[in-house]
């Protein structure tokens, strides 16, 4: 009995009140002492509960708690991540090391859509519409229909964000990184010793 305009108003409020909540309990509780663990497990438990969540959804409020739980995590992983990256880079090469950072993250949005997009129109949609060539395998998953063919988009990120979060303890190089690397202010001493 809901309007298309308040779902998307209930979702994006969802995606916000998971942002402040998240910021709350991290301001709290300061994050965990390993910080790799915060970007890691925290990228896990996003893309399975909130992107998952929102591709297995049917109505406003599993949407909701999908979107609310997918950016509870977010300001631990990124607290997490910009902790790593500020205690390795000595503070004189932070500007353009973040503005490096930056730039990366940004081209890859662009090139992020111009291969969802297509794949989305040309291959996930008419592959979920009835009769489609996805149905088989993924009808059971999350229907089949309008609509589906983007659930199952996001259903197949959440998954792969789950499998490089937990992938990422597999290699000692990212596990470790906080070890391996020492923290700038140590090389400053040692380097005035």
């Amino acid at each position: 009995p809901w309007d298309d305009t308040v779902i998307f108003g209930a979702v994006r409020s969802a995606f916000g009140a998971g942002g402040l909540v998240g910021g709350l309990m991290l301001s709290a509780w300061g994050g965990p002492k390993k910080r790799v663990h915060g970007v890691l497990a925290g990228m896990a438990l996003s893309c399975l509960l909130g992107y998952v969540a929102i591709g297995l959804g049917k109505d406003m409020y599993t949407w909701s708690i999908g979107a609310f739980l997918m950016m509870l995590f977010n300001p631990l992983i990124n607290g997490s991540n910009q902790a790593i990256w500020q205690s390795k880079v000595p503070p004189e090469m932070q500007g353009r090391v973040f503005g490096t950072r930056a730039m990366i993250a940004l081209i890859s949005q662009p090139v992020a859509m111009a291969i969802t997009g297509p794949l989305a129109d040309r291959f996930l949609i008419p592959g979920m519409m009835e009769g489609g060539s996805l149905v088989p395998y993924f009808g059971w998953l999350v229907g089949v229909g309008p609509g589906t063919g983007i659930s199952l988009l996001w259903v197949f990120l959440g998954v792969i964000g789950f499998v490089c979060g937990l992938g990422g303890y597999l290699f000692r190089e990212v596990r470790d990184v906080e070890s391996i690397l020492p923290d700038h202010d140590e090389l400053q001493n040692s380097a005035e010793s």
